[in-house]
């Protein structure tokens, strides 16, 4: 059967139910979101004369639901717009409506007879090759499906969404027996390229697969935490980047997910396991117990191991709880001497290592709650899955952890982690000595660019099958497609006729290395290529100028250097802008600045959905230098009408840039002229090098013309200075700014009024470039810039001076 998916129903408008809604809007499906009939009026309503019949009442839940989605931050959709794809409703009147949809998501309270009540009324309207799924985090899929029809059995199975649905990547898909294959392919498939998900096949077992591990985890810290006489906030120094979490570690993350989740999670869990060999590990700390009954849940109850408080001078500050005392207390600095030492440790693998090993307080803590974890994890599989690699990438997108277990158990070592839990007399899963029984030290290998797992059931090594449509820059440097590189940045052949820039400097900073291999590839690519991608795939697409070298040639007073460096890097760009084979951009989270400056300059950006661009030199006291100013002026007036007065355009330019405005979405980058309409976007990010290549080749095969040089940009002059002049006045006698920023955005109005105009004058590119440079290198000059850039490198934050 041909399963198309147009229109969701979700049932269910809690946190989970209205922001999955709220993602599948993002990915522009219709949705109908329902949940049930109030029984009661509120005051207010009573005070309207409303009644239980009144459309308003009786949708009230749902719309509530809804509202909560659009105030949420991080925000759940890409653009408000996105919220009216949505439709509300309720159980009692609308259900008959999901005859009319193509997918059916329950996300309702986690009781089994509650949700199989409302399957069998959802089986009543169920249209053949519907699909229906529960976003449950653990009841028995099979259990649920009991009962019902054979059209309803066939196409249902768990689809475990993780919060917040937009931003983890994790979803795990848990068939029965008797789901289809091509319902589960279908949502897979759909899930994968439309929603942006890491999609994992997990078993029908209890907590599946991250929640399982994750709860076990989470359990065994608090336990070592309370044996060893740890604090909150020394467990959250060393259970967090420093081995590759999350910054909210440990006890902030609970706080996050709620205490009140986490026990209901780990008592259903305890009971639902009974043959667990940890089972006993699975009973929660009284002090969790004790925190629930007194309702300090977490954030939503505004404290929980952590809680929000004024401190000196009104300062916010976080008192962590003593939970021997049940009090809570002032912050105190964490001091380790070898958590302060391996900081200065870049790789995290390395860090990792030398922490774990160590001889100290933090030695023993790591060791003793990641070896449980990982003996916990290996004597999982194949309980929970039929693999190791779906295990570690259900921790790794469920959790935005940088490794899974099993890679963790290869980066300490297989071999030596075996030995010390053997001197200590710890149980070694019988997979891991199936692994050394089999010759094998490691539970995954590189090789020639391919990775390979070892598998259970033939004890040797089985490779990870690529996903189609997925391109991995890694894998092709291994396989020496590598044209040219040098420290910042590489051109890597991606096949087709079609080459890839890849930067790879710290945080992909952009400095002199980087605008040599820019232009290198533009004239590779014109030689040799058919066109050219620019991208690469890590956390970041990039950050902006290497600022740290900006600062050191301002206080030597290098303005010549600096000059040349900035031109160099507009040339760069314009190189891009005018090349004679297309140039694809394809930025992914954070492209700021010059980052921003680049994606602006492809003949067309294929975006991540997750970027977040904009043109922020603004904070350290400067203004675009490498041709954004220019282009988004150009941007702004290109769709004008001939007699139309082009002053809120221009001023709508001074305003996003004076005010580094930065956009959540590449949604929103749209909106606010970073990116164009016709620039696509993909939703997952494992696909944008690939879709980026697919994008350059379209263009070659439709016949490819370089774009010429504008000379013909209106600029309005005097007039329009003026006018924002007053504006930026007005801003600092509101306080609303500092002098100094008043200072940066009177520079910046100059460039896009035009420089010294006395009226509407047409431009060109070049022109706007040399206003650009000038006032970025004087603005390097002044010494409140030249401050903004150090506490900036300093604290990472801008300072208003």
């Amino acid at each position: 059967m041909d399963y198309r998916i147009e229109k969701v129903a979700v049932l269910g408008a809690g946190t989970m139910g209205a922001q999955i809604a709220a993602h599948l809007a993002n990915a522009g499906v219709q949705v109908l979101l329902l949940d049930i009939a109030p029984g009661e009026l509120t005051p207010q309503e009573e005070a309207r004369a409303l009644t239980l019949e009144s459309p308003q009442v009786r949708n009230r839940i749902a719309n509530a639901g809804l509202d909560a989605a659009k105030k949420i931050k991080p925000a759940a959709f890409f653009s408000p717009a996105a919220a009216g794809l949505i439709t509300t409703g309720n159980f009692e009147d609308d259900l008959a409506k999901v005859s009319e949809v193509d997918w059916i998501i329950e996300a309702i309270i986690e009781k089994l007879e509650i949700k199989r009540d409302l399957f069998a009324r959802v089986d009543r309207y169920l249209k053949p090759g519907t699909i229906v799924s529960s976003n449950t985090s653990g009841i028995s899929i099979k259990a649920m499906a009991e009962g019902m029809s054979d059209n309803f059995r066939h196409h249902f199975l768990g689809t475990h969404f993780f919060n917040p649905p937009r931003y983890l990547k994790l979803l795990e898909i848990i068939p029965t027996a008797e789901t289809l294959p091509d319902v589960k392919d279908t949502i897979s498939d759909f899930c994968d390229r439309r929603l942006g998900k890491g999609v994992v096949l997990a078993k029908d077992t209890p907590n599946f697969i991250a929640n399982r591990i994750a709860t076990f985890s989470s359990l065994n810290t608090s336990r070592t935490m309370v044996e060893g006489g740890y604090t909150v906030e020394e467990v959250d120094a060393m259970t967090g980047p420093l081995v590759g979490r999350p910054k909210s570690a440990s006890f902030r993350t609970t706080d996050i997910v709620g205490l009140d989740t986490a026990l209901y999670v780990a008592e259903n869990l305890y009971n639902a396991v009974p043959d667990d060999e940890r089972r006993e590990s699975l009973v929660p700390p009284d002090f969790l117990r004790e925190m629930v009954k007194r309702g300090w849940i977490g954030n939503k109850a505004g404290q929980g191991f952590y809680k929000k408080q004024k401190g000196e001078g009104g300062k916010t500050e976080y008192w962590a709880l003593d939970y021997k005392e049940m009090e809570y207390r002032p912050p105190q600095k964490v001091r380790f001497p070898s958590i302060d030492a391996a900081k200065t440790i870049d790789d995290t693998a390395e860090r990792i290592r030398v922490l774990v090993y160590g001889k100290d307080r933090v030695g023993e803590f790591l060791w003793k709650t990641i070896s449980q974890n990982l003996i916990y994890a290996a004597n999982r599989v194949p309980e929970i899955a039929e693999d190791i690699v779906s295990v570690d990438n259900a921790i790794k997108w469920g959790f935005n952890y940088e490794f899974g277990a099993f890679e963790l158990w290869d980066v300490l070592g297989v071999e030596k982690a075996v030995a010390r839990m053997r001197e200590e007399g710890l149980p070694v899963p019988p997979l891991v000595e199936k692994l050394l029984a089999s010759g094998k030290a490691s539970f995954y290998e590189r090789r020639e660019g391919r990775t390979f797992y070892f598998d259970l059931a033939t004890s040797d090594y089985k490779e990870v099958e690529p996903l189609r449509g997925v391109t991995v820059l890694k894998s092709l440097k291994e396989r020496e497609r590598v044209i040219k590189k040098n420290a910042a940045a590489s051109l890597v052949d991606l096949g087709d006729g079609v080459a890839c820039l890849e930067f790879h400097s710290k945080m992909n900073a952009i400095g002199g290395d980087t605008v040599a291999m820019m232009n290198y590839s533009v004239k590779e690519v014109d030689s040799n290529f058919e066109a050219l991608v620019i991208g690469n795939q890590a956390e970041n697409f990039s950050v902006g100028a290497n600022i740290m070298l900006l600062l050191l040639g301002a206080q030597e007073g290098e303005w010549d250097e600096i000059g040349l460096s900035v031109r160099q890097f507009q040339n760069a760009n314009m190189s891009l802008r005018y090349s004679a084979k297309p140039v694809v951009t394809a930025p992914h989270g954070m492209a700021l600045g010059g980052g921003c400056e680049i994606t602006m300059h492809g003949d067309k950006a294929r975006a991540a959905a997750e970027t977040y661009l904009g043109l922020v030199e603004v904070g350290v006291g400067l203004i675009p230098g490498g041709g954004g100013v220019k282009e988004m002026v150009l941007r702004a007036v290109e769709d004008a009408l001939p007699d139309e007065d082009l002053f809120a355009r221009i001023r709508k330019v001074s305003e996003t840039i004076a005010m580094a405005r930065v956009s959540t979405s590449a949604v929103e980058a749209r909106e606010i002229g970073f990116l164009r309409d016709t620039d696509p976007i993909t939703m997952n990010r494992d696909r944008l090098i690939e879709d980026a290549k697919q994008t350059a080749l379209a263009m070659v095969r439709e016949g490819y013309t370089p774009p010429r040089p504008r000379t013909d940009i209106p600029v309005l002059g005097e007039p329009a200075l003026a006018a924002i002049k007053l504006a930026v006045h007005m801003m600092i006698r509101g306080g609303f700014i500092s002098e100094y920023d008043g200072h940066v955005a009177r520079k910046l109005a100059y460039i896009i009024t035009g420089g010294d105009l006395s009226r509407k004058t047409l431009v060109s590119e070049q022109y706007l470039l040399d206003l650009e440079r000038e006032a970025f290198v004087s603005l390097c000059g002044e010494r409140k810039t030249q401050e903004r850039i150090q506490h900036m490198l300093k604290t990472g934050k801008p300072l208003r001076n």
